[in-house]
């Protein structure tokens, strides 16, 4: 018998052997000495008659799906690469032409998107509510904002960073699924706001402005619109003039389509006056 195969059966026979990682002071999967002396057994034996006594284990799983993530809660609360941030009405969240490196996610309160063309003519893109993300472009390789943000009221927004946001969507189904329901949703306003634009009367924009802002259409009752809109931001949401809409909303309250009452409340028959078209929805500009 060599000496290797007399040395590995001593071992084998030795009661005082034992596998003691730590007495050893060895990882056996890194670079290894070429001999190593085993606790009171005095002899050595080579990395590779080594390697025969250890047990061989599974390589680590990847990382399992969380089926308890929270999706809203994740952005409900400070963490790496986010931040909670409260604005103030009329506080800028970011201005045309800022850096674009982060995206937003509105936990209360409501924010409206301006864009201004080199002339200095404003207009009123959109506005945004709870539960709704926006800046969303820098996602899509915009450098800098193309609209500024502004809240319209006391609001409190989640900020995320642009690669703390890859690395949700990448590591958290159920927050990708929010996001692109957010998407989908988003993508189809904007094709109905042109279709509207196109076709549709001034008149008739406005109304279906109303009713959108009313959340008619979602789940519960509509609600008075809060804040208080000014029929200049109204006009430059429908793209007419401030004297038109306030033309039309005078209109409306005598119909019985609208009431004030310290805000906008929109009624019922505004709705089905917009589908089934009643002549007063007719005119044109």
């Amino acid at each position: 018998m060599s000496p290797g195969a007399q040395r590995t059966e001593a071992l084998r026979k030795s009661r005082a052997f034992r596998w003691n990682r730590g007495q050893l002071g060895i990882n056996v999967f890194e670079q290894a000495p070429e001999e190593v002396t085993l606790l009171d057994c005095r002899c050595s034996i080579s990395p590779r008659e080594l390697m025969t006594f250890v047990e061989p284990k599974e390589a680590p799983m990847g990382k399992p799906a969380n089926d308890e993530f929270d999706a809203k809660g994740f952005l409900g609360i400070v963490g790496a690469g986010k931040t909670i941030l409260e604005f103030h009405k009329n506080q800028h969240v970011f201005e045309q032409g800022d850096t674009a490196d982060t995206v937003f996610y509105i936990q209360k309160g409501k924010v409206k998107l301006t864009v201004q063309s080199e002339l200095g003519k404003e207009a009123v893109v959109a506005i945004l509510e709870s539960g709704q993300f926006f800046g969303e472009g820098c996602m899509n390789g915009h450098a800098l904002r193309i609209a500024t943000t502004t809240a319209m009221e006391d609001c409190l927004i989640t900020a995320i960073t642009k690669p703390a946001m890859i690395a949700a969507l990448h590591d958290e189904p159920k927050f990708s699924e929010l996001f692109m329901a957010y998407l989908l949703t988003r993508n189809s306003r904007i094709e109905e706001d042109l279709i509207d634009q196109l076709f549709n009367s001034s008149e008739r924009r406005l109304a279906r402005l109303l009713l959108l802002l009313a959340n008619f259409g979602k789940e519960g009752s509509s609600q008075p619109i809060n804040p208080n809109i000014s029929q200049e931001t109204l006009a430059e949401m429908i793209g007419t003039t401030r004297s038109r809409v306030s033309h039309f909303m005078n209109k409306f309250r005598k119909l019985g389509l609208i009431s004030y009452n310290g805000h906008i409340e929109v009624n019922n028959s505004l709705l089905s006056a917009v589908l089934h078209e009643k002549p007063q929805l007719k005119e044109r500009d």
